[in-house]
């Protein structure tokens, strides 16, 4: 498959800003989200934390799942509007993160996996009954229980802090996705709106009792 031109500077800049990352720890440092820094006016971690990785499998997966996703927004929606997707659900999910964790001064994080999330989140509206799979199961499940399952995962994975995982920016890039696909193409609200409100509901839920979660 043919990749866009602007998918694949996408994909070079976190390659290149990553391991600019990996061989400087300064570097790496200077860019990663962390809550303290951005309380004290470095906003600019928000956006360019996006772009740094823990280490190379952190880097493939994500660049991996956006290399499949991305181009089903692209042929659908445009450049333009794939970019809105990918940079907005980016912050949603810098944003989400440092009002969850806004307490934790010394919480840190990376990753692509907010704009990532929202790229999901858009391609399953855009394609409920896409079939993938979400291990450990073994047979391949519709796009938009698979979206569901992402959703309430990232939820309990945020509450019992499971791993060393960013829950809150996959959470909030999702949220991002979605919020972001019903604008960008409000169409999608007669096309799909069994999987608009099926995932709408729990993203609802969440923003009105999320506070509970802490």
């Amino acid at each position: 498959m043919n990749i866009n031109p602007v998918l694949l500077i996408i994909i070079i800049a976190n390659v290149l800003f990553s391991m600019k990352g990996f061989s400087d720890r300064f570097f790496f440092d200077k860019y990663k989200f962390q809550i303290g820094a951005i309380n004290r006016g470095e906003k600019i971690r928000m956006f360019t934390s996006g772009f740094l990785h823990v280490d190379y499998m952190h880097l493939l997966l994500n660049m991996y799942v956006l290399y499949i996703f991305a181009p089903i927004i692209i042929l659908k929606l445009g450049l333009v509007k794939f970019l809105i997707l990918y940079i907005g659900s980016l912050i949603a999910g810098s944003v989400f993160t440092l009002f969850f964790h806004k307490k934790e001064l010394y919480y840190s994080a990376v990753g692509a996996s907010g704009a990532v999330a929202g790229i999901i989140y858009a391609a399953i509206l855009l394609n409920p009954d896409m079939k993938l799979y979400m291990f450990p199961l073994p047979i391949p499940i519709s796009g938009y229980i698979f979206g569901l399952g992402y959703l309430l995962y990232s939820i309990y994975g945020m509450k019992k802090q499971l791993g060393n995982v960013g829950h809150s920016a996959h959470l909030g890039g999702a949220i991002g996705g979605y919020a972001l696909m019903l604008l960008v193409y409000p169409t999608i609200f007669t096309t799909s709106f069994t999987t608009v409100l099926l995932l709408g509901i729990p993203i609802v839920l969440l923003l009105v009792f999320g506070h509970k979660l802490k």
